[in-house]
């Protein structure tokens, strides 16, 4: 049993009801045990379905990307809308054979009825379409903000290499963190509740719905409630009320607010609150939840208050939870005065200017992000070192396979040569594009071995965290951190740099997580390569292709200096990625967190997170019989932060309850209608608001419609930013 998974035997089932299952009681109530081989797979229709799939989400996630409240369309949206045409496709295609008794194969436009496993590969392309391409931040921020000259062609490979590298390290991985069952990536079981409802025929159980109908029923209901947190009552998103009682209140207001401030009492009745930064609690396991939950309350609700009350690096001078750079007068710093004309630090301006200054909420998240890599490296050496060890030795025996992967065994496997040929030919086309065009990108060739060597290096140690709990802590602080002291005074080298080194690894994870998917359905190996590769490059053209149309069309796009100020086009994301460069490429973690800096003393985060693994382990070697030791995932306690800020007090006060309701309470008490409706009810809501949420910008937003009320104001905390140092002096804020 891997430490930190959920029981093996729970009550109402009985070891010898495993036998044939996964050990896993959740994948055991979800996944089906069965396969059929003769189903058709790489078929016209799923060519046709998942091209298009694949482009238009690619299209809308990146044009959205850019606006004012970027918009991120999920696979799960695509997952519903294939159906009636995979249905509509066989019904009118023509069934005719071509090239009947060829040896190289014979091939129909329409094979027969549109079945699951086509479903499955298509999802699997529109997946490689959603969410953003993390890479398009460099080429906006050389472009739009250094303005500095980036062509096409360097653009391409750049996005190109860092999308596709991460598959090497995948191949690696694969029997570690595919083949075993305890590896079971929370997640999936979703997509195969929801595939098995719209794909398997069930009789209406007396007095109670069938799955497809509690899914149709969850979904209009979904789409229906979003018009209201999304367009017409935006307060709904983060419900402060301790900021009604006390309106005039600062500390009140401080704690209470959920957006600005500690979040005690507030709450987001909105799904896209709930799952925007943590995904969505019904598909994390309750222990895992507990773990963030714990965290939450550790960093929030302790480390927090007596940090900023006790005015911990001249907290009172600045709002309590900000991710903003100030001076240390408590003003915005102006980050355009300290780079000079080679985009590098003015040391003169910086000087005059002062020292980068940070709330100290966010210092203090700078520290977890610290703890968090140091605690997941010790907390997999200790707790799953034995079994990595194992398996390095052998390939997997069949006494260690589970129903799901011994099914597997009866399709060919994707050679390791197929993973090493796409990890060679990316390094070398990544180094030659880095040295040969070095006046653009500034990353020297030890820079991208680097960045290879820190994401090989964790991603089985965050692959186990993601596989088992969920949860995946990010690489974008450390790589910054190390290129900043490595490199420093080059911020477009350091964005380079943490994009190879962050993205490569999450690539890789990504890749792990869908061939799991493929996994539990029963999709040849060989198949899901070719979908995930072919899906990979239409993304990463569409995704550059959208962009560089529009920073070619768009005026003044993400410049808020020039851009009017009902303009949508402010870019966001771009500018937080923009200023992470200059801070930690530009200025240099030496004058931050170094002997230059203010904040040297967040460097014993590292060994904080380093000794937090190793106190549970010993707790759990001294006590064996306290089951409860071995589900304090120290890196999941820690690194469950990592997303705020940007993510707020609401998103995860939420978050925890929803996943105490359905993952403690429900799970335990009402076992049938979870194994039944919980996986489906997450993927009819995440549906239900993606539709909804595209209706609306496409019909509303973008032509600028919009109502103005009370109920459309965030939050309702105005003063909940008010630093409070004695004398300061703020808009709409007391003087203290």
């Amino acid at each position: 049993m891997v430490v930190g998974s959920p029981e093996v035997v729970e009550e109402g089932f009985t070891s010898s009801a495993f036998e044939e299952n996964s050990p896993i009681e959740q994948v055991a109530l979800t996944v089906p045990v069965t396969d059929d081989p003769a189903l058709p797979v790489v078929t016209f229709r799923v060519w046709t379905l998942g091209t298009l799939s694949c482009a238009l989400l690619s299209f809308l996630n990146q044009f959205f990307w850019y606006r004012r409240e970027p918009l991120s369309i999920s696979a799960i949206a695509a997952q519903i809308a294939v159906v009636p045409l995979g249905h509509l496709m066989a019904r009118v295609l023509p069934d005719r054979v071509f090239f009947k008794g060829r040896r190289w194969g014979e091939f129909t436009l329409n094979p027969g009825p549109f079945n699951v496993k086509e479903h499955v590969l298509i999802t699997i392309f529109a997946n490689s379409g959603a969410g953003s391409v993390y890479a398009i931040h460099i080429v906006s921020a050389i472009r739009i903000f250094y303005r500095k000259n980036l062509t096409f062609f360097v653009s391409l490979i750049v996005v190109l290499t860092t999308q596709v590298l991460g598959y090497g390290w995948a191949g690696i991985f694969r029997r570690y963190l595919v083949d075993p069952a305890a590896m079971w990536w929370p997640f999936n079981l979703v997509q195969v509740s929801l595939f098995r409802a719209l794909h398997e025929k069930e009789e209406r159980p007396r007095g109670a719905v069938t799955r497809n109908q509690f899914f149709l029923i969850a979904f209009v209901c979904s789409f229906a409630y979003y018009v209201f947190p999304g367009y017409l009552f935006h307060m709904l998103t983060s419900i402060s009320w301790l900021c009604w009682v006390f309106p005039s209140s600062v500390m009140a207001q401080q704690v209470g607010s959920g957006l600005h401030g500690l979040g005690i009492g507030a709450v987001g009745l909105d799904w896209s609150t709930v799952s925007a930064y943590l995904g969505s609690p019904l598909a994390s396991p309750w222990f895992a939840s507990a773990n963030v939950a714990a965290g939450f309350v550790l960093l929030v609700y302790i480390i927090t208050p007596i940090s900023y009350w006790n005015d911990l690096y001249n907290a009172k001078t600045f709002p309590i939870f900000s991710d903003g750079l100030f001076t240390s007068s408590g003003k915005p710093y102006n980050i355009s005065s300290i780079i000079d004309a080679n985009f590098q630090l003015d040391i003169e301006e910086y000087r005059k200017n002062g020292p980068l200054r940070l709330s100290t909420f966010f210092a203090m998240s700078y520290g977890i992000g610290f703890a968090s890599l140091s605690s997941t490296v010790v907390h997999v050496v200790l707790f799953h070192g034995s079994e990595i060890w194992e398996r390095s030795k052998s390939v997997f025996r069949d006494r260690e396979m589970d129903i799901h992967t011994r099914l597997m065994r009866r399709y060919k496997q994707v050679p390791e040569w197929w993973f090493i040929c796409i990890l060679v030919v990316t390094v070398a086309l990544t180094i030659f594009s880095c040295e040969y065009y070095i006046d653009q990108l500034q990353l020297p060739w030890w820079g991208v071995l680097l960045a290879c060597s820190v994401a090989i290096f964790f991603t089985l140690p965050i692959g186990i965290l993601a596989a088992t709990t969920n949860q995946t802590p990010g690489l974008n602080i450390i790589t910054e951190y190390i290129m900043g002291y490595l490199y420093p005074g080059r911020p477009v080298a350091n964005m380079c740099f943490k994009v190879y080194g962050f993205i490569s690894m999450k690539q890789a994870l990504k890749f792990l997580q869908d061939f799991k998917l493929g996994h539990y359905m029963k999709i040849p190996p060989r198949a899901m390569f070719m979908t995930q590769v072919v899906g990979t490059l239409l993304s990463v053209a569409a995704h550059l292709g959208t962009a560089w149309w529009l920073m070619e069309t768009v005026p003044s796009i993400c410049d808020r200096t020039e851009l009017p100020p009902d303009s949508p086009w402010t870019c966001p994301g771009d500018h937080v990625f923009y200023d992470a460069s200059v801070v930690w490429g530009l200025v240099g973690p030496r004058r931050i967190f170094g002997d230059l800096g203010p904040y040297s003393a967040i460097n014993w985060f590292f060994l904080i997170g380093a000794a937090a693994p190793l106190l549970v382990w010993l707790a759990h070697k001294a006590f064996p019989e306290r089951r409860w030791i071995r589900l304090i995932i120290s890196p999941v306690v820690i690194g469950g932060m990592v997303d705020m800020p940007p993510a707020t007090a609401v998103n995860y006060t939420t978050w925890v309850l929803v996943g105490f309701l359905f993952g403690f309470v429900i799970y335990r008490r009402r076992r049938e209608w979870w194994r039944r409706h919980n996986y489906l009810l997450s993927g009819a809501l995440d549906a239900g608001l993606s539709f909804m949420a595209v209706l609306l910008y496409a019909c509303l937003e973008i032509k600028g419609t919009k109502i103005s009320w009370w109920g459309n104001r965030p939050d309702g905390c105005p003063l909940a930013s008010c630093p409070t140092a004695k004398g300061m002096v703020h808009d709409h804020c007391p003087i203290s």
